[in-house]
């Protein structure tokens, strides 16, 4: 069994979706460490809702945060200090999916990221989503990954931009998993749908 880390280039470039995807496709649990905000509608819950199989376990946050930002930020307004040797992994023999909280960079606390979560036969998938400076973002995220060993591959989310997903493609060589286009809503049809069309390339 195998575990896939999403992590993005940015916040709001749709990990959330792309999670929601892989689960389905892979009948995978889903584990989100650190949510940061809207805990009435937190990412799990959002996912939880978009799958259709009966065989994927939704487990709880290691820390559940009440403000919408950075966790170090969020965990501070609680009173609290991320200690990531208190983020625990299910144990699970089902594969895995994990959701980290915007982009590898991102502080838990004041000397680790989200990258220190990610642990080495993990499968890293990066979401990326075209906008002014996501070039930059996305090779920086990607070059950060190869450059420690990881397993890396792109989805991308959002209209397609040419130009942009070329130079990504020439400049890293990663495989590209699909592309999450811009739909009216997601449902839980539609996120089959696109599982049906993930799940050859998540092999």
């Amino acid at each position: 069994m195998s575990t896939y880390f999403i992590t993005g280039i940015s916040t709001d470039v749709g990990k959330t979706i792309a999670s929601a995807i892989l689960v389905e496709a892979l009948e995978a649990d889903y584990f989100k460490p650190v949510q940061a905000g809207e805990l009435e509608n937190c990412d799990t819950k959002k996912v939880e809702r978009l799958v259709s199989n009966s065989n994927s376990v939704f487990h709880p946050n290691s820390y559940a945060l009440q403000t919408p930002m950075s966790p170090h930020g969020a965990a501070e307004i609680d009173g609290l200090t991320i200690d990531i040797k208190s983020i625990k992994r299910p144990q699970t023999k089902n594969n895995l999916v994990i959701e980290g909280a915007g982009g590898l960079m991102v502080p838990l606390n004041d000397s680790e990221t989200i990258l220190d979560l990610i642990q080495p036969k993990d499968k890293v998938i990066v979401v990326s989503r075209h906008y002014l400076g996501s070039i930059n973002h996305s090779l920086l995220t990607i070059n950060i990954l190869k450059e420690k060993g990881f397993d890396v591959s792109i989805v991308y989310s959002g209209n397609e931009h040419k130009s942009t997903e070329s130079i990504i493609k020439k400049m890293t060589g990663v495989k590209v998993i699909g592309r999450i286009n811009e739909e009216p809503y997601f449902d839980k049809n539609v996120i089959k749908e696109y599982a049906e069309m993930f799940r050859e390339n998540l092999k």
